[in-house]
């Protein structure tokens, strides 16, 4: 059985999910190869560090934030990207609200319950 998300989602049908303390995220499409996240974050809300097996890249849309990847830490804002790999400690502080998009091989089953 294929595991993947409907081939449209419109951001104003889909419910924001609680993702931690000022933060909410959207799953925008997945199958088990891959999934696009886009997560909205309050000022002084934070990505708390955290390491998984999956590839991880993010695409700061809008905002600024202090991200740590392996014990480095930079501030990144709109246009930045940021890349963790597997297993890599990662977190952020968001510095001024903004939004990260998310994309993570393969899919990230604990988001959506399977």
């Amino acid at each position: 059985m294929k595991t993947s998300s409907e081939k449209f989602i419109f951001e104003k049908e889909k419910e924001w999910e609680p993702a931690g303390e000022g933060v909410v995220r959207q799953i925008m499409g997945y199958d088990g190869q891959a999934m696009l996240v886009k997560v909205k974050f309050e000022k002084g809300a934070r990505g708390t560090v955290h390491a998984h097996y999956h590839t991880q890249t993010t695409y700061v849309a809008s905002g600024r934030f202090e991200f740590t990847v392996d014990g480095e830490s930079r501030i990144v804002e709109a246009g930045d990207g940021i890349y963790m790999a597997p297993d890599t400690e990662h977190g952020c502080l968001c510095l001024e609200a903004g939004t990260l998009i998310d994309c993570f091989s393969p899919m990230r089953a604990d988001f959506i319950g399977k």
